[in-house]
C-alpha cells in the first residue's frame, strides 16, 4: 500500500496495524529460535517439508526487504532533521 500524503491516512490505524505487526513478527521470531535452537540446519533441511521451507524462507525476505526500506527511509528522515 503507498502513502497518500501525510493528512489523508488514517494514523491511529496506521500506529495499530503497526503494533499489531510488531506483536506478529516477534511471534514469529520465537517460532523461528525455537526451531533454531532445537534442530541443526542440515536436520531442518533434511527432514522438513520443502515447500513449508521455501514459504518461509521467502517471507522472512520479504520482510527484510520491507523493513530494511523502512529503515533507510527512518534514516534520511533522521538526517533531514538535523
Amino acid at each position: 500500500m503507498q502513502s497518500r500524503g501525510r493528512n489523508q491516512i488514517d494514523v491511529d490505524r496506521l500506529k495499530a496495524d503497526l503494533a499489531a505487526a510488531e506483536v506478529e513478527i516477534l511471534s514469529a521470531h520465537c517460532a523461528a529460535d525455537r526451531v533454531r535452537l532445537q534442530y541443526s540446519p542440515e536436520d531442518i533441511v533434511a527432514f522438513s517439508e520443502r515447500s513449508t521451507l521455501k514459504k518461509a524462507i521467502t517471507s522472512s525476505h520479504a520482510l527484510y526487504r520491507f523493513f530494511t526500506m523502512l529503515e533507510t527511509q527512518l534514516q534520511h528522515s533522521d538526517a533531514s532533521r538535523q
